[in-house]
């Protein structure tokens, strides 16, 4: 205080002083003397004490209790004018600071009395406020006392008084409490802090503070007594005191001395202990009230809120909030829920605006947000504070607009909460109708019809309050409409603004120190905003919906957009989400409920099970008139056509923002992207932009009808609309790559519902994403690998779509980046960055994938334009852009097979030499496909022929593509033996070149068994002319390939198609072509592709021999080969069986094992490679294989003349497998079959023919082996085959006519072959000579076919003669014919002799009985005789048996002590006796001359028997002789039957023959050459037979005679009796002659007997007989003797 210590300032107070002391003695010298005195002697000591002390101030204050004294006395005379002039005298001691404490106490004490008397109240308060603040003197007791004194005044009836007293009170507080704070500075240095016990609430504790700080304590725990209405422990003497008046003296002092709470343990005690639960306390009537409810019953005064009191209680709540946040965290919380409570709709209208008032003041700082968020919402288990003030906003702002109907709260309650969830559920908002405000031009909200005008309140970022400083007004105040909506939406845009500086402040230093992640480091704020932004975006929507106000809306979307950018930072999907989807609901018409931003899909769309955009589109209802300006009409993009929705400028000035949020921020949107771009689809449809080329969108609305109407000023606004569009997604290029990647998932799953709804209608789709997604991938293509994937997999998918617009936008997009991409001048240029290439060349072969048409024209288009661009250039990417071409099928269409096959032209012609050789086996493959297409003929053989090509250019560029494919082949080789795995390619352990070769072979393999007959035909020819031609290119390893793999896989699937094949007639060849009756089934056709293939196949076996055989396999590939060969001959197709069997004899003509004399001819060789045989032998391995022998193979390489296998061994397994394939052919072929029908097939007479031709040279390599097992397989066969008939159609052309005996073809085979084997055996070793009897039985066999056909099976065969020629019919079912047998059983007869002759002597012959089965066959047509089929068969039976028997005989009698003959004589004897009295009835035809030199043959028979037989007697079997004479006697002796005429018996009679009968019947009977007992035997024998013989017949005739009467008997009966009688005679003459010793005496006994009989005769009316008679007669007259007595010694 320089000013009142200056020597000038002290002088004057000096003065001052005394004249105070003057002017006071005055007043009182005649009332108050004692006053008059003290003053008087005040001077004295005033003067003394200046004039002794030099320090006259300090002086003063040491005796400033005397110089009080007199002041004091004359404040107490109560006059007020003495009064105030001492008032005025102690002030201004005072003021120089000159009061001791004693003298401040009596001052106080002296004042306390004035007050009581109510003296001078204002000069009164006027002197404490100096006393106190102008020193510090004033302490504890004395100090509690002034203020008191002050609140006293407070409370007096005068209005000045109480208002100056009120402020007094005001600034002592604030005094005592700087004095505290002064004394906090003073001791700062050593301040100590002793540790104060928590929870101790005794009021005395404070002893430990410091004397300023005491008063304050105790002033400020009093104030918290007072307001509390309870005593106060220090401010003794307190009357009375008003709570409103505490409650603002507490707020004072909490907000301007928050320090001394903060730094003293002791205040922060009364803060929490007292103040806390006081202002809890207070707050209940509020809490508890609820709008509407009576209160009169509750007896408390102060139920009601009372609104004096809530606002300042609301006060202190937000300075003990903003300032001891950190102290009372818990209290806090409970104040923050309290106030959100406030805003409860049920609560008044003043409490509910003061409250969001008081809301509004934390919003202002962000610091304080800040550690709500940190202290609550972060914690675990506390009350989400921060969320909930938010939340309470939002449904303050919402009740706003639904005025509850009065008396039921809870209604508006619930509506209230209903749309807390921030997205509008269904049923709350399903009516958001007219957007718009009022019709006046003020801004306002407007929402449901509830229209609320926005008032201008304060700046943005400061909270002024109005109803929170309305200090003077007790009753609560009328709030203007709106008022309290303007505050909540202020208070939100505050908090955006807070939270935003905030965040952005802390993320800009965690990027400015990089060593943390962002996440970490925000991680306090980042948590603290999480849950809370949310709700604030909640509010947002809200607002944003119901503003009309063009600025308003402007501050609501810049706070949108900045929160959402903001998320966005911190990576808060769900909240940055929703903040999108309230801009994006602006953006969009009213009611365009976009399933995307509904977060209750379910509900809105249970009725469907997949989302669509727009789905539930409503219509904006006539009746709700929008009071916004209408800028544009749209179509709303949904799956139904519908009306027309409008957009208004608000939603234009929305896009604006979405564009502008997604421009600057794309960075942090993520997910969200989906939201944004599914709105901006959405606008861009209702505005009517369409995608152009490159993917940017030009307005042009398709055809869809008039109901796009655009204002001007939408007109105008639109290519700027545009052009942002295009804008933001080239700012793509400066996106992040993970940023990038949402953008284009964004895209993707856009597209993807735009997909969906474009299902099922051919309506325009919505291409804004595809076109999108190409303009974002064309500006990226610098880095296109990471978004390519992602990119082309989900255009692949829109191709596949059904809409066709869709789906060519989509392939549009794929094949422009395809292009664009290979284009690009990427860096490291794509030749050198081949992953690049492969990844950008990938999706074209995945659009293969897609079935439509269209796509694929696009795709191959695009194909070609690669080709004629970068064709040179494709490399490693030649594989994938053939596949495309070979990924054509079948059903694809003309068009397109026609598109790509010129691709694949174009690459054969053009590119072969330029893409890499590991390639052209994928151009073999594809041109293969290409052969099997089935849609076009013409291609499928112009593909054969680009083949053909192939293999000519592998033939030119041969070195220098093998050299190629080896090198590519060891560096895959070394990979793989790296990564572990085996390397896999088709046909692997050859050589790749050889390999390129066998895929070529394959392919034309399968074109062979291609459904159509061109095809097969024209690929058979183009691939055994490549084998033939190329083949030698080979390494001879190779060929087993070839073989196994290519021919042999052929030949069995050609097999398979041509058994399985249809028997259906094709009626005609496609258009009118006729068809040849031989290819007019698919069996013939395929029978003429086997036919091909197996030739080829043969014709490679034959002509490629010597590169085969040394093959390990060669036998296992022979067998398989006549395997092929045998199922062909045995299929049931005569044009296949035959030609099977024209193979086989080519394969049978190999050159034979070759001894070195005969060598061939060398055949012209082709540069044989030397094979190497690699490791064992694959295949069988042989064991007769001898190592020598393939050392001698590889050895003759060597030499100019190709190998010759000298094998033999080997050679014979192959000529014996070949026998058996030959046996299994016969043997199946010829079986009959079991049952018969139309279908039954029968061989053909040429297959059968060629079949038997093949067996002479088989057998020429054969024979050594040949046994009879063999020679029995071989017989059945030809058996077989010589019985199978012909088709009577056939027949003409096969059969000589019936009458010309001549061989077919087939039956001279068979003879010939019989012919080969019996001229081998004839030189063959001798125990081959046991096949004759064999060989003989297979030609008698054939023999016996001259009167019995052979059967076949159970068929029915026609005789020759009998078959109907249907050559009229031509299609009549064939009958089959049994050929004519004849003239072959005669030549079979005739070799039969001709061998027999050659053979009769052979052992085996003998014993095997042959003579036996010779007569045994012959026998058959002998005794037929005039039966047999034809007559030459009988005649050269008996020929024949004569020329075997007289060869045969001899033989016979030599061995006939062996009884190797014994059972021939029977048959034999059976034969004469079957010939010679044959039942067959000669012809009626049969001329005389006939007839004579038939009986001349019967004749020559019985000539033999007496020429050959008889003489032999005695080595014959006596039953042999006995027969024979039994024969001769028949014969002697006419016998015929009585069934002649008359007239023909002369003819029928053989006389010759009875008397040859006779004749030698008797030159045996007589013969006088008895040599032995048994030729005497057989002469008795034949008399004793003809005797009997001649008694019979004598008796007939007497009979026939007596029977006959008057009837001459018949001529041949009269000529028997005649040659009886005859006989007779001469048989009498000729025992005469005998010597008697040789006639037995039965004999003569026998002749006598004949006597009687003879006599008997005599009756007979014919002279014939009787001058026969006579002569009979006459010789017995030498039997007339007498009797002799030794009669008995002549039967000796």
């Amino acid at each position: 205080m320089s000013g009142t210590s200056s020597p000038e300032a002290v002088k004057k107070l000096l003065e001052n002083m005394q004249s105070d002391l003057r002017a006071l003695s005055l007043e009182c010298k005649k009332k108050f003397p004692p006053v008059k005195e003290a003053a008087e002697s005040g001077i004295i000591k005033v003067k003394t004490i200046a004039a002794r002390n030099t320090e006259i101030l300090a002086a003063l204050k040491e005796n400033s209790s005397e110089v009080v004294q007199p002041f004091l006395m004359g404040c107490g005379t109560k006059e007020p004018k003495i009064t105030q002039l001492c008032l005025a005298a102690i002030q201004r001691l005072m003021s120089h600071e000159v009061v001791s404490e004693t003298a401040a106490g009596n001052i106080i004490n002296m004042l306390w009395q004035l007050m009581e008397n109510s003296l001078e109240e204002l000069k009164l308060l006027q002197t404490v406020l100096v006393l106190l603040t102008t020193n510090t003197v004033v302490h504890d007791e004395a100090l509690s006392k002034a203020i008191v004194l002050c609140f006293r005044l407070h409370f007096t009836k005068d209005n000045i008084t109480n208002n100056t007293a009120a402020a007094t009170v005001r600034q002592v507080v604030t005094v005592v409490f700087e004095r505290m704070v002064a004394e906090d500075e003073r001791h700062r240095d050593i301040i100590e802090q002793p540790i104060l016990v928590q929870g101790n609430s005794n009021r005395r504790s404070v002893s430990t503070l410091k004397p300023c700080a005491k008063d304050a304590y105790m002033l400020f725990q009093d104030l918290c007594q007072l307001v509390n209405a309870d005593a106060p422990y220090w401010l003794v003497g307190m009357t009375e005191m008003t709570r409103t008046f505490g409650l603002e003296l507490l707020e004072s002092v909490l907000n301007d001395f928050p320090q001394v709470f903060l730094q003293h343990q002791e205040f922060s005690f009364l803060l929490k202990e007292r103040v806390c639960p006081l202002v809890i306390k207070l707050f209940s009537p509020n809490i508890k009230f609820r709008q509407g409810s009576s209160t009169s019953s509750s007896p408390a005064p102060v139920e009601k809120p009372y609104f004096p009191i809530c606002m300042r209680l609301l006060r202190v709540v937000s300075v003990l909030i903003k300032q001891f946040y950190s102290l009372l965290v818990t209290e806090c919380e409970i104040f923050l829920s309290l106030l959100v409570k406030f805003l409860d709709a049920d609560k008044p209208q003043w409490l509910r605006a003061v409250a969001v008032e008081s809301i509004h003041r934390f919003c202002v700082q962000p610091q304080l947000l800040r550690s709500f968020c940190q202290s609550y919402d972060m914690k675990q288990h506390s009350t989400k504070v921060f969320r909930d003030i938010v939340n309470a906003l939002g449904s303050f702002i919402q009740s706003l607009f639904l005025v509850p109907p009065t008396g039921n709260p809870a209604t508006s309650n619930q509506a209230g909460n209903n749309n807390l969830g921030g997205s509008v559920s269904a049923p709350a908002n399903s009516g958001m109708v007219g957007i718009g405000g009022g019709v006046t031009l003020l801004p306002a909200f407007e929402y449901r019809g509830t229209w609320i005008p926005i008032l201008t309140i304060t700046v943005q970022g400061s909270a002024k309050a109005t109803y929170l400083e309305m200090l003077d007004k007790v009753e609560p105040p009328t709030i203007p409409e709106g008022y309290a909506m303007s505050v909540a939406f202020h208070c939100l845009l505050d908090l955006v603004r807070g939270i935003t500086s905030m965040i952005e402040g802390e993320l800009g230093e965690v990027e400015t120190e990089c060593q943390t992640t962002t996440e970490e480091a925000s991680s306090p704020t980042q948590s603290s905003e999480q849950q809370d932004l949310q709700s604030t975006s909640d509010q947002m929507d809200k607002e944003i919906v119901f503003s009309t106000d063009e600025a308003a809306t402007e501050n609501i979307l810049k706070a949108e957009l900045t929160m959402a950018a903001l998320c966005g930072r911190l990576g808060l999907v769900t909240s940055r989400d929703a903040f999108i989807t309230a801009i994006c609901k602006g953006s969009l018409p009213p009611h365009y409920a976009l399933t995307i931003l509904n977060t209750t899909t379910a509900a809105t769309l249970s009725n469907k099970s997949y989302s669509v955009q727009g789905q539930s589109v409503m219509m904006i209802s006539p009746s709700s008139e929008s009071h916004q300006q209408v800028v544009a009409v749209g179509q709303p993009l949904a799956v139904q056509p519908q009306g027309t929705v409008m957009l208004t400028s608000k939603n234009i000035q929305c896009m604006r923002t979405l564009l502008n949020l997604a421009h600057c921020h794309g960075a942090v949107l993520g997910t969200s992207w989906q939201l944004v771009l599914a709105t901006l689809q959405h606008l861009v449809w209702i505005l009517g932009l369409k995608p152009s080329s490159g993917g940017a969108l030009k307005p042009g609305r398709a055809v869809e009808g008039p109901s796009t109407v655009l204002t001007t000023a939408v007109m105008t606004d639109l290519p700027v609309i545009s052009n942002i569009l295009s804008r933001l997604f080239e700012s793509s290029q400066y996106l992040d790559d993970v940023s990038l990647h949402h953008l284009i998932n964004a895209l993707c799953s856009l597209s993807l519902e735009a997909m969906d709804m474009a299902y099922g209608n051919n309506k325009e789709p919505s291409l804004f994403a595809v076109a999108k997604l190409l303009e974002t991938g064309l500006v990226n293509m610098h880095r296109i690998e990471i978004l390519w994937r992602p990119l082309t997999g989900h255009l692949l998918e829109v191709c596949q779509h059904p809409n066709s617009r869709m789906r060519e936008w989509g392939a549009e997009a794929l094949t422009s980046l395809i292009k664009a991409g290979l284009t690009f001048n990427h860096d490291p240029p794509l030749s050198q960055n081949q992953r690049l290439q492969l990844l950008l060349l990938n999706p074209l072969k995945e659009m293969s994938n897609i079935n439509h048409p269209d796509i694929r024209l696009k795709q191959l288009e695009c194909v070609l334009q690669i080709l004629q661009s970068q064709g040179d250039s494709l490399g490693p990417g030649w594989p994938l852009v053939l596949g495309v071409m070979g990924a054509i099928r079948n059903d694809q269409g003309e068009s397109l097979i026609r598109t790509a096959f010129q691709c694949l032209q174009l690459v054969v012609t053009d590119f072969l030499p330029t893409m890499p050789c590991t390639c052209l086996q994928i151009v073999v493959d594809v041109a293969g496909s290409f052969g099997l297409h089935n849609q076009e003929l013409n291609i499928s053989l112009t593909s054969i022929g680009l083949l053909w090509n192939i293999s000519d250019y592998f033939f030119q560029r041969g070195e220098t593509i093998e050299k190629e494919l080896n090198k590519e082949e060891a560096a895959q080789q070394k990979q793989a033996e790296e990564k572990g795995v085996v390397l896999n390619r088709p046909f692997h352990p050859a050589p790749p070149f050889d390999c390129l070769w066998l895929c070529l072979y394959a392919k034309l393999g399968e074109l062979c068994v291609d459904p159509r007959p061109a095809v097969r035909k024209s690929a058979g020819q183009t691939l055994f002319s490549t084998i033939g031609a190329h083949g030698t290119l080979l390494q001879h390893s190779t060929w087993h390939t070839v073989i196994w793999k290519v021919l042999f896989h052929l030949l069995d699937r050609v097999r398979e198609s041509s058994t399985t094949a249809d028997k259906e007639k094709i009626e005609s060849g496609g258009g009118n072509i006729l068809i040849h009756h031989s290819r007019d089934t698919a069996e013939k056709q395929w029978a003429e592709t086997w036919v091909l293939t197996l030739a080829g196949v043969a014709r490679i076996f034959n002509t490629r021999r010597y590169l085969l055989q040394p093959l390990g396999d060669f036998s296992r590939a022979w067998d398989v080969l006549l395997d092929h060969i045998q199922s062909a001959a045995l299929s049931k197709n005569n044009e296949v069986s035959l030609a099977a069997l024209k193979s086989f004899q080519e394969i049978l003509q190999i050159v034979s094992p070759v001894r070195d004399s005969d060598k061939p001819e060398t055949p012209p060789v082709v540069n044989v490679p030397v094979p190497v045989l690699i490791g064992p032998i694959s295949g069988m391995s042989r064991p007769f294989v001898r190592t020598d022998s393939i050392g001698e193979r590889l050895g003759r390489y060597s030499s100019s003349e190709p190998p010759i296998v000298t094998d033999e061994l080997e050679d014979l397994n192959l000529w014996w497998a070949a026998w058996n394939t030959w046996y299994r052919i016969g043997s199946e072929s010829t079986k009959p079959p079991v049952t018969f029908d139309k279908l039954t097939f029968i061989p053909s007479q040429p297959f059968l023919t060629a079949l038997i031709q093949i067996f002479p040279a088989l057998y020429q390599h054969i024979k050594t082996g040949f046994n009879m097992d063999d020679l029995q397989k071989l017989g059945v066969i030809l058996h077989s085959a010589i019985s199978v008939p012909i088709s009577s159609d056939a027949s003409p052309f096969i059969l000589p006519s019936y009458t010309e005996a001549v061989l077919t073809s087939l039956q001279e085979a068979v003879l010939t072959a019989l012919d080969v084997l019996q001229k081998a055996i004839c030189v063959g070793p001798e125990n081959m000579q046991i096949m004759y009897p064999a060989i003989f039985d297979q030609l008698l066999a054939f023999v016996e076919f001259s009167c019995k056909p052979p059967q076949y099976g159970q068929l029915e065969t026609k005789h020759i003669a009998n078959a109907k020629y249907n050559q009229i019919q031509l299609f009549a079912p064939a009958e089959w014919v049994a050929l004519n047998y004849v003239p072959f059983a005669e030549r079979s007869l005739e070799v039969v002799v001709d061998l027999y002759q050659k053979t009769a002597c052979h052992k085996a012959v003998v014993n095997e009985k042959v003579l036996q089965y010779i007569i045994k066959t012959l026998r058959v047509p002998l005794s037929l005789k005039y039966s047999c089929p034809s007559e030459s068969t009988w005649k050269l039976a008996v020929s024949s048996l004569l020329k075997v028997l007289s060869i045969g005989l001899p033989v016979a009698r030599q061995h006939a002590s062996s009884g190797k003959f014994d059972s021939m004589w029977p048959e034999l004897a059976n034969t004469f006796e079957d010939f010679l009295f044959t039942k067959s009835i000669p012809p009626d035809n049969l001329s005389i001359q006939e007839f004579q030199r038939n009986e001349n043959i019967d004749v020559e028979v019985v000539q033999l028997i007496s020429n050959e037989i008889l003489p032999y007697a005695n080595f014959i079997p006596k039953e042999f002789v006995g027969q024979i004479m039994t024969m001769l006697n028949k014969g002697s002796i006419h016998s015929q039957s009585s069934s002649f005429t008359e007239a023909e018996i002369d003819i029928r009679l053989r006389e010759e023959f009875s008397k040859m009968c006779f004749e030698t019947l008797l030159q045996f009977s007589f013969s006088n050459k008895v040599t032995t007992p048994q030729e005497g035997y057989i002469s008795r024998m034949a008399l004793s037979v003809l005797l009997k013989r001649s008694q019979d017949v004598l008796h007939r005739y007497i009979e026939d005679e007596r029977l006959s009467g008057k009837c001459p008997l018949p001529r041949q009966q009269v000529t028997e009796i005649i040659f009886v009688l005859k006989a007779v005679s001469t048989l009498i003459d000729s025992l005469k002659k005998t010597q008697p010793e040789n006639v037995d005496g039965n004999t003569w006994a026998q002749v006598i007997a004949l006597y009687p009989t003879l006599v008997e005769c005599i009756t007979c009316s014919s002279s014939e007989v009787c001058s026969a008679l006579k002569e009979a007669l006459v010789p017995f007259k030498d039997f007339m003797q007498p009797p002799a007595s030794r009669v008995q010694n002549g039967e000796s």
